[in-house]
């Protein structure tokens, strides 16, 4: 496997700028001291240049809510891809959340911790730590942003994906770094999006039920094509609502397409808006 596919690589020179904030973002702290055992890593900076972040040592959602006129209560948590030694941070996780903001829905952009990072001193386990973490908190969290909990995703791209997953498909084991209340409550996704997923996917048995999913990936992409084909098998399987879009060409990394060659790649984002709405996890209840 190419590093260069596993790690969206692929806009490297065309993501724009450094600027990972919406003038309407905040920021919110997974564990308000820090996370647990590395409480004195939380104040070192993070890094960001051109289309990546990384040195993530206070793990955090950044916040992007709709405009309270399109506001219909569902909410995602978006997962950038980076092959876990850097997060795609604008294109998989800004760009992403605009999408989604539009539509009425709030956004919250994860910053995990980078286990494959040079140097890291963290492993897959705090990687896992976050996203189930992130999951809890935002539902915790539920009334402060006007939030459905029955309608909360979450949505990763490449490595991202692989994130994403773990909530999805392992949501009953428990990954809680502190013993707070938020670490009791269900992480389980009510619907999950997976944008050209790592392998790590489906590298363990997944036998819980499922949540809705709507996965897309190009058939050309060596890396990332797969995990969704294996996926699709076991949705089918248990019976579970899937829809799935394999794109003849595209290779890996094209983000939200909006900088893609391809009709097809550009439109994608369409086809995700009639999924949300058929299935009616846009509908205002």
């Amino acid at each position: 496997m190419k590093k260069n596919l596993y790690c969206s690589y692929f806009f490297i020179l065309i993501c724009f700028g450094n600027k990972t904030f919406s003038q309407d973002s905040s920021s919110i702290s997974l564990w308000q001291n820090g996370a647990p055992g590395f409480e004195n890593k939380k104040n070192e900076p993070e890094l960001a240049k051109d289309w990546w972040v990384r040195n993530i040592n206070n793990p955090s959602l950044t916040v992007f809510p709709p405009a309270k006129e399109k506001a219909n209560g569902a909410a995602v948590i978006i997962c950038p891809g980076g092959g876990h030694m850097n997060l795609v941070y604008n294109a998989e996780g800004v760009d992403a959340a605009k999408y989604f903001t539009n539509l009425g829905v709030t956004a919250f952009v994860l910053k995990y911790r980078l286990y494959k990072q040079d140097s890291s001193i963290y492993t897959i386990e705090n990687t896992k730590q976050d996203i189930f973490r992130a999951m809890r908190l935002v539902r915790s969290k539920a009334k402060d942003f006007n939030i459905d909990t029955s309608r909360i995703g979450v949505m990763g791209f490449s490595a991202g994906g692989e994130v994403a997953g773990w909530a999805s498909y392992h949501y009953n084991e428990s990954h809680a770094a502190s013993n707070d209340g938020v670490d009791s409550l269900n992480a389980k996704p009510a619907f999950t999006i997976l944008i050209y997923p790592g392998p790590a996917v489906v590298a363990e048995p997944i036998t819980l039920p499922m949540p809705p999913a709507f996965m897309l990936a190009a058939s050309d992409d060596s890396c990332c094509s797969e995990p969704i084909v294996k996926l699709l098998a076991i949705y089918r399987q248990q019976k579970v609502s899937a829809e799935v879009h394999l794109y003849a060409q595209g290779s890996h990394a094209f983000n939200m397409g909006y900088r893609s060659q391809l009709a097809t790649l550009k439109s994608w984002p369409q086809r995700l808006t009639d999924w949300l709405t058929d299935n009616k996890w846009l509908k205002k209840k």
